[in-house]
């Protein structure tokens, strides 16, 4: 993983592209990903002096991303935890290296005891991402997901900062 940079963007949209990443994301995220949605990301965040976004790369090609967004008021110590990831690297386990390498970023670079991840019920490889990475199952949230015109359930992970009690301290 590292920052975005300039250079990304043609791989980034090549492996963005793609409705089967699409189906398991927020409608947020582009579908189509165009080029000009690349170049639009790349120039966000390949300057931000603490990332929270960061490339997943593979052979220096970006292959996926990830990040965190720091939640804010009672929430401010939580951070929500997103991917994706090419599906020709699907079943690879970089995902998992990824998702355990954003925690340990996250908890020693920023003030935060908590990262959730919210998964659609059916992306079982996701929870599976998840539970090996070491987050729990927190909750199931009933009929909360309405993607492509159905309903789903939503469900929960989390994990906990080991080091909170120092962060807890400091606030």
């Amino acid at each position: 993983m590292r920052r975005f940079r300039k250079g990304d963007e043609l791989s980034l949209q090549i492996h963005a592209d793609n409705l089967a990443i699409w189906n398991n994301l927020l409608d947020s995220f582009p579908y189509p990903f165009s080029i000009v949605d690349a170049v639009n990301w790349v120039s966000l965040h390949k300057y931000d002096p603490n990332p929270t976004q960061l490339a997943i790369v593979v052979d220096d090609m970006v292959v996926g991303g990830i990040g965190i967004t720091k939640q804010s008021d009672v929430y401010r110590l939580n951070a929500e935890l997103g991917y994706w990831l090419g599906e020709s690297y699907w079943n690879r386990g970089v995902i998992t290296e990824a998702v355990q390498g954003i925690v340990d970023y996250a908890f020693t670079n920023f003030k935060i005891i908590r990262i959730y991840a919210r998964v659609f019920e059916y992306n079982a490889a996701s929870m599976r991402v998840l539970e090996k990475a070491g987050f729990e199952k927190e909750a199931v949230h009933k009929r909360t997901v309405f993607k492509n015109g159905k309903v789903f359930d939503e469900h929960l992970y989390a994990i906990l900062n080991p080091d909170a009690g120092k962060i807890l301290l400091n606030c």
